[in-house]
């Protein structure tokens, strides 16, 4: 049986899979690792004084990962830089947030090419490669580069930009060009897919082939819609566990049997946390018989807090909250608790479960799992309400939601207001059909189809790897 190879920017297999701080897709991955017998690959984490591409091999849980160290540089510049400072802003839409420095896109070069070096030597012939994500888009070009012929998916984990966003990056033709090296593109939903092909068929000529194939730069790849899920039962056990139900206790009784509203995000301009306490602002503002009813919990851990652009978001949200706050708090009562934490798999879990309301409201987001987790977590018999942002890939699945212009404070507040009101009847409905789409598009279903039809494309095992001559994947016809 081939091995699964899996290549991340970041290795998060599990050192401990019963800690309740693992995420559902790290299990997932390392539970089909296992199964093959596969590899974990990515950087450590770690920096050296120069890059020497050694590889460190470690078992954790079953899982064999493989680790490299970068340089100070190459995280400045691939990481922080290239990363996090253009491709993420870029991807979410927020162009004005963009930084187009040569030194980045060198860097993100830089050490793709370093990963596909340290890794080719790894690669067994009847192995299958599995890419994730913005931050390694060249590494299957660099491969090939290699010599690798093996089958090589990618799947993108955030938004595809719009075509006449991504012609602002410069070198994008160079970028998309990379992509024809794969095998396979998972994008989440079909509107971020759509938005590739556009690009493909608009900006260099290409040609939709079916429903699924794009044909360009002489070659043709295979795009589909994969929707990642949670891991259903595994979340469910969280919320059952000791630590979960004694979450939940604590919460129901900390907030004085208001009705909780729960928003969980880490610290990202794509979230639309300011518009989010603004649209509840604006709730309080329209709703004043309603004002001590109720309770704003959101949690937001603090993430790249080494970005200007989050140190300044983190000042903004905390003046926002404090006023919210100063103007309608009374002695018993204050209307946000905003807290900068992580929590624990199984603690979430108590906390969706004790929330009459989810509020989950990004301005742009790939799928986004939290608004999944909230409704796995409720109680079947007096189930809260999910509020979703029509521009989470979620909302093209979860359409029993609240959906909402997450632009729109005075929607925002309409929504709060219908749930909080919903007749427990139609909160039940509303819930056993969002109920339905999580456990049906549970993240071991959204893995094994996504390696299945990796498995399927065929390819050329005779290629050579030339660029516009044949190669292992699909020439045009």
């Amino acid at each position: 049986m081939s091995r699964l190879i899996v290549v991340s920017n970041r290795v998060s297999a599990p050192s401990d899979p019963a800690s309740g701080a693992v995420g559902g897709l790290a299990m997932a991955l390392a539970a089909a690792l296992r199964k093959y017998h596969g590899l974990w690959f990515g950087w450590s984490g770690e920096t050296v004084e120069s890059f020497t591409g050694e590889l460190k091999v470690e078992d954790r849980a079953g899982v064999t990962v493989g680790l490299v160290d970068l340089e100070a540089q190459d995280v400045e510049e691939y990481y922080n830089g290239y990363a996090n400072k253009t491709l993420w802003p870029l991807f979410h839409h927020r162009v004005d947030l963009t930084a187009y420095e040569r030194s980045y896109g060198e860097g993100y070069e830089r050490v793709n090419r370093r990963f596909a070096e340290v890794l080719a030597p790894l690669i067994e012939p009847d192995d299958i490669i599995w890419v994730h994500d913005y931050h390694l888009i060249p590494l299957a070009r660099d491969l090939r580069r290699l010599g690798v012929k093996n089958r090589i998916g990618f799947f993108l984990h955030t938004p595809w930009p719009v075509r006449q966003l991504l012609v602002t990056l410069p070198h994008h033709r160079r970028l998309v060009e990379s992509m024809f090296d794969y095998d396979l593109l998972g994008f989440h939903t079909r509107e971020w897919l759509d938005l590739f092909r556009d690009y493909v068929v608009s900006e260099v000529g290409g040609r939709l082939v079916g429903d699924e194939d794009v044909a360009a730069f002489g070659r043709r790849v295979r795009g589909g819609v994969f929707p990642i899920g949670i891991d259903v039962e595994g979340f469910l056990q969280a919320g059952r566990s000791p630590l979960g139900l004694r979450t939940y206790d604590r919460l129901v009784a900390s907030t004085a049997f208001r009705s909780l509203i729960v928003g969980v995000d880490r610290l990202d301009y794509s979230k639309g946390l300011e518009q989010r306490l603004l649209g509840y602002e604006q709730f309080l503002k329209d709703n004043p018989e309603m004002r001590s009813e109720v309770l704003l919990l959101q949690v937001t851990p603090i993430s790249r807090d080494e970005v200007d652009t989050y140190q300044d978001m983190r000042g903004r949200l905390d003046s926002l909250a404090g006023r919210i706050n100063g103007a309608y708090a009374e002695m018993d009562w204050q209307p946000i608790r905003y807290l900068n934490r992580t929590y624990r798999r199984d603690q979430l879990a108590g906390i969706y479960r004790a929330a009459r309301v989810g509020l989950v409201t990004p301005l742009r987001d790939g799928m986004n799992l939290v608004a999944k987790e909230y409704v796995c977590a409720q109680d079947p018999e007096d189930p809260g309400v999910l509020i979703l942002s029509r521009f989470a890939g979620a909302a093209a699945q979860m359409t029993e939601a609240l959906i909402v212009n997450p632009f729109s404070r005075e929607e925002l507040s309409d929504a709060i207001q219908r749930a909080l009101t919903m007749p427990l009847e139609e909160r039940q409905q509303r819930w056993s059909a969002l109920m339905q789409v999580v456990r049906d598009t549970d993240v071991s279903i959204w893995r094994d189809d996504y390696v299945e039809a990796l498995r399927d494309v065929d390819v050329d095992p005779d290629g050579t790897g030339a660029a516009e001559g044949p190669r292992p994947g699909r020439l045009v016809a």
